[in-house]
């Protein structure tokens, strides 16, 4: 039987305490306490879907089988106490998913648990659709909705939105949204996501002054919500 989450942390206290909100939610689970314990269980027959990933393990450094886990074809959640944004970046960019910082929120967690859960299983068949909190992008039609509503943006609002609802629930990266939307010679034009940003929030945020859907990860990048 497949397992939804692997749960990956030398702490016992930290396991017992995300073994338990798991629980609560229904979720099933695995756990490991090494790296090495960790690859042999993502690689098994039915692997789990999501990884919630320490990086301080004793045998290896958390960031050292990221990209291993992802190949496994696991959602990686890192899970780290390090307050380093260059960090958090390298997670992402060596395939992470999502990232949460010790000491964290049950719910909040839980929620990206389900976020990420979501994404594995692959509720929508539609290469041309995406969803995200309350509305959808379609490529095909080149149309938005939110609330039931159709929304009006711009072609390069809509590539952003399209860049940020691929990764539902995700945290992608500032360079990563400027390659995508303005190309390589941008990759560091910060000022031109941020004015970007601020449009679509504009346009799709009930107080754009206090963001829902389209979040920020301050000195990282932004997320679109799901729930």
């Amino acid at each position: 039987m497949r397992s939804d989450v692997l749960i990956v942390d030398d702490e016992p206290a930290i396991r017992r305490l995300l073994m338990g909100a798991l629980d609560r939610s229904g979720l099933t689970h695995m756990e490991a306490a090494t790296a090495g314990e960790a690859l042999r269980l993502a690689s098994a027959q039915p692997a789990p879907l999501v990884t919630l990933l320490d990086l301080g393990l004793p045998d290896r450094d958390g960031l050292e089988i990221v990209s291993q886990l992802a190949k496994l074809g696991l959602a990686v959640i890192v899970l780290t106490a390090r307050d380093a944004t260059e960090e958090k970046v390298a997670a992402l960019d060596l395939g992470a998913d999502d990232f949460v910082t010790k000491p964290f929120d049950s719910e909040e967690l839980l929620a990206r648990v389900r976020s990420a859960l979501r994404r594995k299983s692959g509720l929508t068949g539609d290469p041309h659709r995406r969803e995200f909190a309350g509305g959808s992008i379609d490529r095909g039609t080149h149309s938005v909705t939110l609330n039931g509503h159709n929304v009006d943006l711009t072609p390069r609002e809509f590539n952003l939105l399209w860049a940020l609802a691929d990764s539902p629930g995700r945290v992608v990266t500032h360079e990563c949204l400027l390659v995508t939307v303005w190309g390589a010679a941008h990759r560091h034009d910060l000022d031109y996501l941020r004015v970007a940003v601020r449009a679509l929030r504009r346009k799709m945020e009930a107080n754009p002054s206090q963001p829902r859907l389209l979040i920020n990860e301050p000195g990282i990048g932004y997320r679109v919500a799901v729930d």
